[in-house]
């Protein structure tokens, strides 16, 4: 049986109720956190708590990358020739669509993972997760 993953889905993490998805969000969630909260072994045996500050952390990231780009101009202008601020700005938007698109993975609707037939088999375990994932849109 293929499960169905929803677009946007983390790269290498399986489906939801599979056997290896835990281990696998698990993975993938602490490579897009800074490498400090790998230190913490709450955020590993409580995978939930995990997935929310990888949430909260990504959207501070795209906020924070938004900002710098408004920013830029006025705060390097004076300092980089214009080529580097233009390598910059480039630098700012390659990172910025990198960030949204793992933002996005990490807030995936809960009802379209929830709903996948993967799931069938530990619904209460996907639904913490779906949970986790859940939150308003980053774009």
């Amino acid at each position: 049986m293929v499960a169905y993953l929803p677009p946007g889905w983390p790269t290498g993490v399986h489906p939801p109720g599979s056997e290896d998805f835990e281990r696998t969000a698990v993975t993938w969630l602490l490579d897009v956190v800074p490498p400090d909260y790998r230190l913490h072994g709450v955020l590993r045996r409580h995978p939930v708590a995990l997935a929310t500050l990888a949430r909260r952390h990504l959207a501070a990231c795209v906020e924070g990358a938004r900002q710098g780009y408004r920013t830029a101009r006025t705060e390097l202008g004076g300092v980089l020739p214009v080529s580097g601020l233009d390598a910059v700005l480039a630098a700012y938007q390659t990172e910025g669509r990198r960030l949204v698109t793992a933002a996005h993975a990490a807030n995936l609707d809960a009802d379209r993972v929830a709903s996948s037939p993967a799931c069938s088999d530990r619904p209460a375990r996907a639904a913490t997760w779906a949970c986790a994932y859940q939150a308003s849109p980053i774009s």
